[in-house]
């Protein structure tokens, strides 16, 4: 099993400071190879649990495991390590860097684990002209659409091909045909490289494309 979560609790605190509760006691599995997705209502903690996954903020309780490695227990240095070289994170609201072209965003994931940027390049400009942008390459974030950035910072995501892929709502800014080009590619990855993949999203039609779909209720995972 290439990451399990057990028991993962997750809360957040109200303006008083009460507790909302967000994920109870939460169990996922997913393989290499495996294609998920999570779906759920608006709030019920979809984001919150890739961010747990992709080590970027810590769960309140549980664990997370990489294959027989407990990362939910490691230092901030040790997990930065594991999700530069483990996970590629497809963020919701892209995340690139306002001051650099779209072709020097990818690149970063190259930077992040001292992959020399010669041999990320041709990697790099396949990407961008498979996903429709390789003419954007030498355009800023603010010279791109929506869904220019996030087939960007699809290409900064895989870029080094992890074996773990998190999509936080990788269609939400693109249109049919540019949606259907991201979930082809998500679907390449887990069959012909064998990346666990977990995509959430709220369309239907992004859900139907996985292996298997799980519905986020009360805290917790069941199927969809």
């Amino acid at each position: 099993m290439l990451v399990r979560a057990i028991a993962l609790a997750k809360s957040y605190r109200d303006a008083d400071g009460r507790p909302i509760p967000v994920l109870a006691g939460l169990d996922l599995e997913a393989k290499g190879g495996e294609f998920a997705a999570v779906v759920g209502a608006s709030g019920s903690g979809k984001s919150t649990l890739l961010n747990l996954l992709g080590l970027l903020e810590p769960a309140d309780g549980g664990e997370i495991w990489f294959d027989d490695q407990r990362v939910s227990h490691l230092s901030r240095r040790a997990q930065a390590r594991v999700r530069g070289t483990s996970i590629g994170y497809v963020f919701q609201s892209f995340l690139l860097i306002s001051g650099m072209t779209a072709l020097d965003n990818i690149l970063m994931a190259a930077r992040y684990v001292g992959r020399p940027r010669a041999s990320a390049l041709d990697d790099a400009l396949l990407l961008m002209e498979r996903l429709g942008v390789a003419h954007r390459r030498g355009h800023y974030p603010a010279q791109l659409s929506g869904g220019e950035q996030q087939r960007v910072a699809y290409c900064r995501a895989v870029l080094n091909a992890p074996p773990l892929v998190l999509a936080d709502e990788p269609t939400g800014s693109l249109d049919d045909e540019h949606a259907r080009v991201i979930l082809a590619e998500l679907r390449l990855l887990a069959r012909q490289r064998g990346t666990a993949v977990i995509l959430v999203t709220h369309r239907a039609e992004a859900a139907g494309e996985a292996d298997r779909v799980l519905r986020l209720r009360d805290g917790r995972l069941v199927a969809a």
